[in-house]
């Protein structure tokens, strides 16, 4: 090369490829296997899912049948967990049950985590004075208990499934909005999301852009997390008075019909306890495990 060349350009620096889908999920699934937690977890909210989705094979007696004939008998060939006290068979109705727990609680948790992480990526993004409103109604919405708020919505609306699982999504919307915020503003000051503000994206592209793709494991662990509150909230109402309405098969429902013959039936109480306990467990070991194959501190984000 002479002094005349023209020195050579050199090759831009090419960033890192981001890691795959595909990729990102066989290393968390190897975490999750990793974990002996998890495995059980998720193995118990299998069993559980699979026992809903088989109860019409797995018992032949009707959940809702009052049979006064068979009342108050306990565990025999006939009827394993024996019967309550208006002869309706407690197996069926525990396995019934979860059919009730699964699917509402499924369905609020889902509506609740969408609506708050939409709210919440929304004020990360803003800012502003819509950020510090909304903050201050957080808190002040945060300060009631989730149980309170329940019970003044179900007595001024009534009971049913529409009214139970909008009340319980928008109850558990304000804590969903702080974590998912949290997320969100470490990830609003990235290049990327300034490079789509410059030409001129609206709030809701650069949402589902850029921000949603980078913090669905802060969204999918908090899922896991709130679906566990759900289901005990849910269990709790019906317990109450206000959830499900008999003859519903709905675990807080028979523990609430069946306490006061617990002495002469206790299957008819324990069943669904038993139940409602090992789904709970369940649920929150699979988040745990969840929480570390992604790294996710929810102190952290909800901070």
């Amino acid at each position: 090369m002479t002094a005349l060349d023209p020195a050579p350009t050199p090759a831009p620096a090419t960033a890192p490829a981001p890691a795959s889908a595909g990729g990102r999920t066989i290393r968390t699934w190897r975490t999750l296997r990793s974990s002996r937690t998890a495995v059980i977890g998720l193995a118990v909210v299998g069993v559980h899912v699979l026992l809903a989705l088989l109860a019409p094979l797995l018992t032949p007696h009707d959940p809702v049948a009052n049979s006064p004939s068979h009342a108050l008998l306990g565990p025999g060939p006939e009827h394993w967990a024996g019967t309550d006290q208006y002869g309706r068979d407690v197996l069926a109705r525990v396995l019934y049950g979860g059919r009730y727990a699964l699917g509402v609680s499924a369905v609020s948790t889902v509506l609740g985590v969408a609506l708050g992480t939409v709210i919440g990526c929304a004020a990360a993004l803003r800012g502003g004075w819509f950020d510090d409103i909304l903050s201050r109604v957080l808190d002040a919405v945060l300060s009631i208990p989730a149980i309170l708020a329940l019970l003044v919505v179900v007595t001024v609306l009534g009971t049913g499934y529409p009214v139970i699982i909008c009340a319980v999504a928008v109850v558990f919307v304000p804590q969903v909005v702080r974590v998912v915020r949290g997320a969100a503003l470490a990830v609003v000051p990235a290049d990327y999301v300034t490079a789509a503000r410059a030409r001129g994206e609206s709030t809701w592209a650069i949402l589902r852009r850029e921000v949603l793709p980078n913090i669905v494991d802060v969204v999918c662990v908090e899922f896991a997390m709130r679906a566990s509150w759900v289901v005990l909230l849910i269990s709790s109402l019906s317990f109450l008075g206000f959830g499900a309405a008999p003859p519903t098969p709905d675990w807080g429902l028979m523990v609430a019909e069946n306490r006061t013959a617990i002495t002469v039936v206790p299957m008819a109480s324990l069943a669904p306890i038993i139940a409602l306990a090992t789904l709970v467990v369940g649920i929150n070991l699979a988040s745990d495990g969840l929480s570390k194959a992604w790294g996710v501190d929810r102190i952290r984000e909800g901070s």
